[in-house]
């Protein structure tokens, strides 16, 4: 403590006072919007973005989805101009998904393992269109193409099998990887679909094919939109295989396995009611960290937005700002085209 002309200083706090005034003043960082890009302590880039994508057979015009304003199920011919949209936008990435005709379904998903299936189709597609100017990536899982609906094979109980299910996502694996895709994304949850993928990826020769592993998928309320999106046959849940939302530690030891299973790259889903599930993938993996918004997330703002209640660019920013905050490397978004040109005009 030092004493000046009757007024004292106190150093090192945060609440000095000289006279009556503060000497620490934060504000000075936030005056001006070129100020506060300048001292921005995290940022998100286009290229951090990757948009998922849905291809329906049969259609010749894209499919609104109800519950997911602006999102649609595309025709091969829309899904090809959205690819090069996201390449003008600078988006980094594509996952696609595939939605078979109904008639195609059956109990061991075959349209998933079909060469000329939907999804496989629609790889070639972008591939041939864009070429590597973007990451193309492809779910693996038999959930859109099951008569049940489920992500994996039942046995005679109606229990998933994991293992028969296991030689199912290799077969889908070569597929993919045959069709284009520079990715493949096992999002089933089964138990050791990593190590199993992986296997059977480098049997095939298709030895550069990354694996970005669904590492802490949870069994959440907010995938509901995402059902009607790719015309899901899913009747009761998912519980049995997806991980329960109380547990964080049990993410802990998914990490371990998926790391030690050969995966590239690891994921939290959903984003936001998990993001200190993200910072602790983030603090621990030595490979790079994604996080997937998913529909409900996307839906809840767009409605709340059509109501007007809140700005729904700038909470589309923020919501991807947090999840590079908390760590992410990559951020899979339904706005990621859009969010690409405003993260380049707005701050």
């Amino acid at each position: 403590m030092s004493t000046h002309g009757g007024s004292s200083t106190t150093y090192g706090g945060s609440a000095s006072t000289y006279g009556s005034y503060p000497a620490a003043r934060p504000r000075r960082l936030r005056t001006t919007a070129a100020m506060r890009r300048m001292v921005a302590e995290h940022r998100t880039r286009p290229a951090d973005l990757i948009l998922p994508a849905f291809v329906r057979e049969g259609v010749s015009e894209p499919v609104p989805i109800g519950s997911m304003p602006g999102v649609v199920q595309h025709s091969r011919d829309t899904l090809r101009k959205a690819a090069v949209e996201a390449v003008e936008a600078g988006v980094g990435g594509l996952m696609l998904f595939g939605v078979p005709d109904e008639a195609k379904k059956d109990a061991q998903g075959s349209a998933g393992t079909d060469p000329d299936g939907i999804l496989q189709v629609a790889l070639r597609d972008v591939r041939a269109e864009v070429g590597d100017e973007l990451v193309l990536m492809s779910d693996l899982c038999l959930d859109e193409y099951t008569d049940h609906g489920h992500c994996g094979v039942l046995t005679a109980d109606g229990r998933v099998d994991n293992d028969a299910t296991l030689e199912r996502y290799a077969e889908m694996a070569r597929v993919q990887a045959d069709a284009g895709a520079h990715v493949l994304g096992p999002s089933g949850m089964m138990d050791g679909q990593i190590a199993y993928v992986r296997a059977a990826l480098e049997e095939s020769g298709h030895t550069d094919v990354a694996m970005f592993a669904y590492t802490a998928k949870y069994s959440s309320a907010f995938y509901g939109p995402f059902r009607e999106a790719v015309g899901s046959s899913l009747e009761g849940d998912r519980k049995t295989y997806q991980q329960d939302p109380a547990n964080a530690r049990e993410a802990l030891r998914e990490l371990s396995l998926d790391l030690a299973e050969g995966a590239d790259m690891v994921m939290v889903k959903p984003g936001l009611p998990y993001l200190d599930i993200l910072r602790d993938f983030a603090e621990r993996a030595e490979i790079p960290v994604g996080v997937y918004q998913i529909s409900g997330e996307y839906a809840m703002v767009e409605a709340a937005a059509e109501k007007g209640w809140i700005d729904r660019e700038a909470a589309i920013l923020e919501m991807l700002t947090s999840f590079t905050r908390a760590g992410a490397n990559m951020i899979l978004t339904y706005w990621a085209t859009e969010a690409a040109g405003l993260l380049r005009t707005r701050r």
